[in-house]
Formats: structure tokens, sequence, C-alpha cells
């Protein structure tokens, strides 16, 4: 081999690459601090699970087991380049150990034939997938045709240069001997150094076997009757070939999708470790207030980081997640609001600021070098007045490069407001981006800072503020649901230990506070010590946050932290039981925040536990099939999907059906989450009709769920196929109580409409 070329080929590749890199480093630290070196343990099991294991690539099959077999093919050949590296230099360097006719060596061998097959069956199916059947959701372009095409070369030139040595090894005797030619010497010199890891005059290296080395006797079988000449050309390509284009793949990636390869496993690591139904807080109400006033004081006030209105808002974790898009399109594949074409594609949104942040590299990196990326002046030594002045200051309050706003420039404010927050996206991404908390930040900016937000939203605002709901109906009215149940509340018993939180839904609504009085009954049969909180109850935030109104949330959340902790001071509340997922997790993940620490368990895992303990017994058969809809809040949010579905199979008579692909995980939302039960759609193809579709198609003659809104939500979607009284849709709990009740009586299919409080129908 040549160890001049072997030098400047990895010298020169190498330093082109790291140029690279500090660019892209450079770029990744304009973005604002978060602190993610936390729980080392748990970020390690989240590489093993996700990064290694691949778990999320199952989702979508065979590109999964197609994926995982690139992924084994690039671990195992890592030490072959490795090794080919070295031999440029020494024609025996085998690492010490993986030399073919080493004993390990001969099993590495093994493994590394089987992985570079399964490679290239890997590169076939994604072939297949951009070429013969291209699939709309990914990014197609010549791109990842030279990819793949650089992927399947350096195992084909890998087979070929361990066959065409093999095939060399086999002849060598010959073409070296004394009776030779004088003209055979160089040739002899030169096939040496090609055969010399693989042993002399073997047989068996020119016929096919199985053992060591499948794939490369197999290429030496086909090419041993060539001349010596086409033999050692072949040898010699099949070396460098792979040797050149392991670093040329190197290059190409910080500027490509697979620049993923790279930052994968970092980005799995730095993943957010929170619960995933936390939305990162911005303090208190005061001092978000203390953050709106010096903003509206500054010449541009979208330069102040309250939400997400420039880049430089972002985090450097965020950053990551740019680097790291795969732009397989599974999150925009699973997104309902992309689904039901709206403009809305999660995949599209990163790309968008992914692009943005290149376009804009060389000023982000200037800024980045003079002020860093918390303010801190680094100027000392600069010449230009205006920044020693800024410096001597200690830190800069606007960006002297003022780079453009997101909204509308880059992101158009519809694709904002088009999420349902229902992290779909997220469940799918195979390298854990997130999505949910960069369209919030964005949102928070424009309705805190700018005031712009769709007009469907000031009265719910408006309403909050006032009356603690977001219909804007009497406080006085938030207990007229349980007239007649004789509900303690805990102003009346404050040592209760179980709270109802009964939520704004439950308590207004018509059809919703049918599944209150289920849930309060089945209570009351078991003997719980139980109480609810009244006019005490207001909203707990949650459609204001998700609507980036940062600061009407704080407001509440800290009203509703103060009544909880006088209640649990006293010896009450030791559990909070709520029948709304959206209540569920606000309590749960997002009030700790707020200095209210609680146990909190939705109905359905409360309900689940009476029955395991033999405190509620369903008697009354419910015949009939049944589908279940998993609530987005309650499932992907908070992992509760087999409670639900367990009450259903201890009720008697009831045959429980799931609808295809569409289910637990994959299921599609309601389309109410994220406000958007207080907003029109986009357009005419909604997200709930689509999901009562999937399903109606089961067969199903009762629609359950375990969530008020996403209950208006498909009743909504019964009614616009005029399937409503044909089909019941009912909560979870008012089945269970149908079984578990003494009382003869029918149960009415339940009639709702959006947003329908108003205009619900009244119970019969």
């Amino acid at each position: 081999m040549n160890p001049t070329a072997m030098l400047i080929l990895i010298v020169g590749l190498h330093a082109i690459f790291f140029w690279s890199a500090i660019r892209r480093w450079q770029l990744l630290r304009i973005g604002r601090w978060v602190d993610r070196f936390d729980q080392i343990p748990e970020r390690i099991g989240a590489v093993l699970r996700y990064a290694f294991a691949q778990e999320k690539m199952a989702y979508y099959q065979p590109a999964g087991w197609a994926h995982k077999l690139v992924f084994v093919g690039f671990l195992t050949l890592l030490a072959r380049t490795l090794v080919l590296w070295g031999r440029g230099f020494d024609p025996t360097w085998n690492m010490f150990v993986l030399g073919p006719t080493q004993p390990i060596g001969k099993v590495y061998e093994f493994a590394k034939d089987l992985v570079a097959l399964g490679v290239l069956l890997g590169v076939s199916v994604f072939f297949y997938y951009r070429v013969i059947k291209p699939q709309k959701r990914m990014t197609l372009n010549k791109e990842a045709l030279v990819i793949l095409g650089i992927i399947a070369t350096m195992m084909i030139s890998d087979i070929v240069y361990d066959g065409s040595a093999l095939a060399l090894a086999a002849r060598f005797p010959e073409i070296c001997s004394p009776a030779s030619s004088a003209s055979f010497s160089d040739q002899c010199q030169t096939v040496g150094k090609i055969v010399a890891p693989y042993g002399i005059g073997s047989d068996v290296h020119a016929s096919f076997s199985i053992f060591p080395s499948p794939a490369g006797s197999a290429a030496a079988t086909l090419v041993k009757r060539l001349p010596t000449g086409a033999l050692t050309f072949l040898a010699q390509a099949g070396f460098w070939t792979h040797s050149s284009l392991v670093l040329v793949f190197l290059n190409l990636l910080p500027y490509s999708k697979h620049f993923h390869i790279i930052t994968g496993i970092p980005n799995v690591f730095f993943k957010d470790l929170a619960p995933k139904g936390r939305l990162a807080p911005m303090g208190t109400a005061e001092q978000i207030g203390e953050q709106l006033m010096a903003a509206s004081e500054l010449p541009e006030p979208t330069a102040a980081p309250i939400g997400v209105a420039k880049v430089e808002h972002l985090s450097w974790k965020s950053v990551l997640d740019f680097y790291t898009c795969t732009e397989c399109g599974r999150c925009s594949d699973n997104c309902p609001a992309h689904k039901t074409g709206k403009i809305l594609s999660p995949k599209h949104l990163t790309l968008a600021l992914r692009d943005h942040m290149y376009e804009h590299q060389a000023e982000l990196v200037e800024e980045e070098m003079r002020w860093g990326p918390r303010g801190e002046a680094r100027a000392a030594d600069d010449k230009d007045p205006e920044v020693l002045a800024d410096a001597a200051e200690g830190a800069k309050p606007i960006l002297r490069y003022q780079h453009i706003d997101l909204t509308p420039e880059v992101v158009h404010p519809d694709v904002l407001w088009a999420c349902t927050t229902c992290r779909a996206c997220e469940e799918q991404c195979p390298v854990l981006i997130s999505y949910v908390d960069k369209i919030i930040d964005m949102r928070r900016n424009l309705v805190m800072v700018r005031n712009e937000f769709p007009h469907e939203l000031q009265k719910p605002f408006q309403a909050m503020e006032v009356n603690g709901n977001p219909w804007n109906l009497s406080r006085m009215d938030r207990s007229a649901w349980s007239d007649g149940l004789e509900i303690p509340f805990m102003a009346d018993r404050p040592t209760a230990e179980v709270l109802y939180w009964v939520g704004c839904a439950a308590s207004y609504d018509d059809r919703a506070k049918k599944i209150a009085r289920a849930t309060a009954k089945l209570l009351k049969s078991a003997g719980v010590d139980f109480a609810i909180l009244g006019q005490e109850e207001s909203c707990t935030g949650d459609p204001a946050r998700r609507a980036g109104h940062e600061m009407l949330f704080a407001m509440l959340a800290e009203g509703n932290a103060a009544v909880l902790n006088t209640y649990k001071e006293q010896g009450g509340i030791r559990t909070v039981v709520t029948a709304c997922p959206h209540c569920f997790n606000t309590l749960k993940n997002e009030y700790p925040d707020f200095g209210a620490k609680l146990e909190v368990v939705h109905h359905t895992d409360f309900l689940l536990g009476l029955l395991a303990e033999g405190k509620l017994v369903p008697k009354r058969p419910v015949l009939g099939r049944v589908v279940y809809h998993d609530s987005c809040y309650l499932g992907r949010y908070n992992d509760v999907y087999e409670s639900p579905r367990e009450i259903l199979r201890r009720i008697p008579g009831v045959e429980l059906v799931e609808p295809d692909y569409w289910t637990k995980t994959r299921g599609l939302c309601c389309g109410a989450g994220g406000a958007q039960m207080w907003m029109e759609e986009q357009n005419s193809n909604r997200v709930n009709v689509k999901r009562t579709l999937q399903l109606v198609d089961t067969g199903a003659k009762t629609v359950a769920s375990a969530c008020p809104f996403c209950m208006t939500m498909l009743t909504d979607g019964l009614k616009s196929q005029s399937l409503e009284d044909k089909i019941r849709q009912m909560d979870v709990a008012e089945l269970l109580e149908q079984s578990c009740s003494v009382e003869d009586r029918p149960v009415p299919a339940p009639v709702a409409s959006k947003p329908a409080v108003a205009e619900a129908v009244p119970a019969e």
C-alpha cells in the first residue's frame, strides 16, 4: 500500500471535516443555555433504548429493520475501517487480533461479512422506498440516493477487496516461485502486500466457505480465474475505495440530513427528562409581568427572550434537534393537523428553522463570538467603539445584529395555531426531537409580546381571568352538577382524603356533567372519603398555557396551588382524582413548579384500583362491541393506556375492539388539545371527524373515552356522519356506573356540540 497517499487522505479529509464541525459547533453555541447534564444513569439508559436498540424504528417496517441493519453495519465495520487505514502504512496491520487467520479475527471476519450483506439488504429497502415506491412523508432528493450509493459502494468494495485478496493468496506461490520470470518480481511485491494478512497458498481461500468469510470467499470464487493483474487492480480498487469513501461520507454529514449519524446519540442523551406533560415555566405571574414591562420599553420588544421570536431565543438543544432531523417524515405522517390538510408539518417546521439558521450562520456566529450565548461581553479587545461601550456596561440589552422575527417571516402563524399539542410527532420521532415546546414558545411570544392570536381565544382568555373557566359562566354554578348527590365541599370537610377535581368541562357542560355524576356515584358506592372544592376550584390554566398565555396560566396556577396547599396543611387531600386528562396532566406535572406537590390520579386508574380491591363490582351486562379512544394527555403524555381498557374488559358483555394501526401510541388526536377546543379549524377537513371514522370502522356500537373534551369532539364527529342515534359515545366511568348501578334504567345516547356549554342539549 502507499503510506504517503494514506497519510494525505486521512489528515486532509479529517482536517476538512473538523473545519465543518467547528462551524456547526459555533452555530450550536448561539442557543441559550439549558442544563442537560443531570441524571446521567437515566440518560445512558435512554441512549441504550432509543439510540442503540432504536426502539421507535419499529413503528415503520420493514424500514425499521433496514435502518437497524445499516446501523449495526456501521458499528461493526468501524473496526474494519481502522484496519484498512492501518494497512495503508503496514500491510500486516490487523489491530493485533483481527487478522483473518487469527481466532478472534476469524469470528470478526464472519460477523463483518454478514453485516455487510445486511447493510446491502437495508440499502436496497431504502432504494425501494425512494425510487420504486416513493413515500410522501420522506424528503425525496438526489442527496439521499448519493448517500445510499456511497454506503452500498463501501460494502461492495470491501467484499471485492477481500475476494480479490483471497484469490491472490491462493495464487501467490506460483507468482513468486523461482521459476517465474523476472518481470513478475515487482508484481510479486505488490501482491505480497495485498495477501500478507490472509495466509498463503491455501486452496480454501479461493473456494466458497461459510466460515470465516462467506461474502469474501464467494467473491473469490467469482474472480479467481481472472489474470493476476486484474485481481491486483480489483484488490487495490476495493481497498482505496472503502478507505476513502468513509472519509468522503464523513465530510458530507454536516451538510446533509445524515448529520444525525453524528448528532443522534447526543440528541437522545440530552433529551428533556422532565415529565412529558410539563412545559418549562417562565416564572411567577409577577416575574412574567416584569419581563413584559421591560420588553415593552425596548425599541424592538420581540428582541426580549420572552418565548421565542428569533433564532437566538432557542436553546442549544433546539439547535441540536435541527441538526438531528433525518427528514423521515414520521412526525408529519402522524400529525393530525397535517393529516387533515392543515398548513402545519412538524418536519417542515424543523427544516425551515434549521435552514434559516444555516442561511444566517455568519451573522449569528459573529454575534456569539462577541457576546456569547447568554449575553455576557466578550469584547474587551474589540475595536468597535459601540461594542466597547456596551461591554463596559457589562451586557447588552438588545442584540447588535437584529435578526428577523421567526413569525411570520420564517414560520407562518397558521403553522403554530394548527397544532393540537398531541405529541404524536414526538412519539414517532426515532431520534427524540421535540416539537411542542418550540411551538408553544413561539405562541408565547405572539400572545404576550405582540398580542397576536386567533380572535376566538380572546373571550376564553378573559373568561378564565374573570370567572375561572373558559366559558365565562358564573362561579356560583360550578358545583350545580352535583345537585341531589349530597357531595361535601372541602370547606366543610377539610380533612377529606380524596379531592375530586371536577374541572371546567364537567362542571359546566351539560353532557360532561354526566361524567362527573357517574364518577361521584362510583366513589360514594365504594365508600371513598372525598370532597369537592366547588367555587374554590378554578380552571387549571391548561388552555391558556397551551395557547401561549403563560402569564394567565401562572395566575390561575398560583391561585389553585394556594387553595390546594391550604387543605393539604390541614391534613386533607392525600390524593387528587380527576376525570379530565388536561387537569390531570397540569396538576400532576406542572403544578409542582408552583409549590403544589400532590398525588394526582386519573379517574380510570383510581376506579380500576377500587375494582381490584373489590369495592366496586360490575354486575349488569353492557352488551356490545366497544372501541376505546385514547386521550393524548392521558396516553402519550402520561402513559395511561391500559387502565381504561382493563375497566372495560371487566364489565360483563363488553367486547373491546381496537382500530387498525391508529391505536394507543399511534391513536389520532380528537382535535381539542392545544386550545383548539375554542378555535375554528383552518379547513373543512376536521380532525375529530377523521378520528371518529377510524373508530366507527371497527364496527363498534359504543365509543368509549376518558376525557370530557374528547367526548364533545367525538360526539360532534358522530353527528357529522348522522350516527348519533346509532352509536353511543360514553365515558368509561359512565359504562362502569351503568354496570355497577342497582337502578334499572336505560342510559340515553349523549348529544353535545362544540363548544357545547350554551348549546348543550339538557340531559334526559
